[in-house]
């Protein structure tokens, strides 16, 4: 039996607590949160929320974690204090994942992801509901694909990248570091670092911090 912990309270933490009672042989223990004194609600779901996050460290160390936080600098941060922590990943049951996939910890799949072969998907990376990654995509950590969005094969998305809804890429494309793809954009050429761009086909456009 897998014990999980969730890190967040958010609304994100709800979906990933969702998939988790899914999962079998899965227990979810708790919930951290390091704005604990200030939440009013004490459980979501009916899993309690524990304390802060560094009660992590005097928790068993047999148990598994996973940042709930859609925001992808969130979840670097908190994946570098706390790096010796046992990630885990949350794939919802509705996902179909192809041959040849790999994907690597702390990641969740929403429900109606659709991975195809031999992509591979980096570490605590969100793949939300409905988005379509197709073959050969390289995607790298703490990215986040919003709902329905849309990966033509052969993409590489690179570290803490946005893809907002409802967005497609063709393939081979290149979103660079950091870059934000905003919803419903075309993207048909590759995207600079930290540059964020929208419309159809995509431009860019400045960015705020």
């Amino acid at each position: 039996m897998e014990k999980v912990i969730i890190i967040g309270s958010g609304g994100h933490s709800k979906v990933v607590i969702d998939i988790l009672l899914k999962k079998e042989n899965t227990e979810i223990i708790g919930i951290l949160d390091d704005n604990f004194e200030n939440i009013s609600y004490k459980e979501i779901l009916n899993i309690p929320i524990l304390g802060k996050i560094e009660l992590s460290e005097s928790l068993p160390k047999d148990y598994s974690y996973i940042i709930a936080i859609g925001d992808n600098n969130v979840r670097e941060k908190i994946a570098k204090r706390y790096s010796n922590l046992n990630y885990t990943t949350a794939i919802h049951p509705t996902a179909i994942v192809g041959e040849g996939v790999e994907i690597e910890t702390g990641t969740v799949l929403m429900p109606r992801v659709v991975i195809n072969s031999y992509s591979k998907i980096g570490k605590h990376c969100i793949l939300n509901t409905g988005s379509i990654i197709e073959h050969d995509n390289e995607i790298g950590d703490f990215v986040h694909i919003s709902p329905r969005a849309l990966l033509c094969g052969g993409v590489k998305v690179e570290k803490k990248v946005w893809v907002g809804a409802g967005s497609v890429v063709i393939q081979g494309v290149t979103l660079g570091e950091n870059s934000l793809i905003g919803a419903g954009s075309v993207v048909l050429k590759d995207v600079l670092h930290n540059l964020k761009v929208v419309g159809n086909p995509a431009r860019a456009i400045p960015k705020v911090s």
